[in-house]
């Protein structure tokens, strides 16, 4: 059961997976406490390390690590001495000789929390890096799907749009074909990867091909930071076959939820008259309790690299 690093969905089993949900699941009822904290990390340092812009995964980790009292530092690098020519290697190890115990690392370069992890002795978490993972996203995804249906077995997920430049897909999707969740993809040709052999999914074209089929419907974020020319000829098209508008939304399959990874980008990947009704439809619209979900399955990785003899 041994894990010193959270770098990939690749790098943990079934019996990783349920362990951690079984975990997130108790530190969700921590949060749900009128004295939201617990002693188990006290004398522990966190030091969130986030090259790329990040306001909700930050927060969740720096909110988790507090949480389980510890201490955290937040390293802003542009404010570092890499402006005075140090390099990020340079600059992690003389953060680390200040005693931290776990670092958490955000990267716009796919493998750069990989190569730091192999260069430093204490243990990584990968909050994102490039367009290659998110795995922390990926089980706060598992646990909220497994929160409203109470089980992973016949699960059906579409998850839509920007496949090409997401991680979260490439997370999400590696984990729930892991756990035994059938996934499909929906998106145009132009943002998928040119080999989806690594994906093994059938993809549709239109979200109306399957809406009516899933138990999930998952919205993926237009990575528009990461196009570097552009992927798709007009909103209005895109709109025409993949934005889950307020018809669609009344389409989907009794019982299904809507998820997304955050932040939303109206009127692209959802409607914002869909988004305006989350707080009448907390059963259907997970958006908002993915958010507070990201913060117990943070404890419950935090304390598991923790608390390991």
């Amino acid at each position: 059961m041994s894990l010193k690093n959270i770098l990939d969905i690749e790098e943990l089993n079934k019996t990783h997976v349920l362990k951690i949900i079984e975990s997130t699941g108790y530190f969700k009822e921590v949060l749900g406490r009128d004295l939201k904290k617990v002693p188990a990390l006290r004398g522990k340092t966190i030091i969130n390390i986030f090259y790329e812009p990040s306001t909700r995964t930050r927060t969740s980790f720096e909110l988790a690590a507090k949480r389980l009292s510890a201490d955290v530092i937040n390293f802003s690098p542009s404010s570092s001495s890499m402006k005075k020519g140090e390099t990020e290697l340079d600059t992690i190890k003389t953060i680390l000789e200040m005693k931290a115990d776990l670092a958490v690392v955000r990267h716009k370069d796919s493998g750069f929390v990989k190569y730091i992890s192999e260069h430093i002795t204490i243990p990584v978490i990968n909050a994102g890096d490039g367009r290659h993972a998110h795995p922390t996203q990926a089980l706060l995804d598992l646990f909220t799907i497994y929160c409203h249906f109470k089980r992973m077995e016949k699960i059906k997920i579409a998850i839509v749009g920007d496949i090409l430049n997401s991680r979260v897909a490439r997370s999400d999707i590696s984990l729930f074909k892991k756990m035994d969740l059938e996934v499909f993809t929906v998106s145009p040709s132009m943002l998928l990867p040119e080999d989806m052999s690594y994906f093994d999914t059938k993809n549709f074209e239109c979200i109306d091909e399957i809406i009516g089929q899933c138990d999930v419907i998952y919205m993926l974020r237009m990575q528009f930071e990461r196009q570097n020319k552009k992927f798709y000829p007009s909103v209005r098209e895109y709109n025409r076959f993949f934005t889950l508008d307020f018809k669609r939304f009344n389409n989907m399959k009794e019982g299904a939820i809507l998820m997304h990874p955050g932040p939303v980008n109206r009127g692209i990947e959802i409607d914002g008259r869909v988004l305006d009704m989350e707080d009448r439809n907390l059963a259907k619209i997970k958006i908002g309790e993915q958010v507070g979900n990201g913060v117990a399955v943070r404890m419950a990785l935090l304390h598991y690299l923790l608390s390991q003899k």
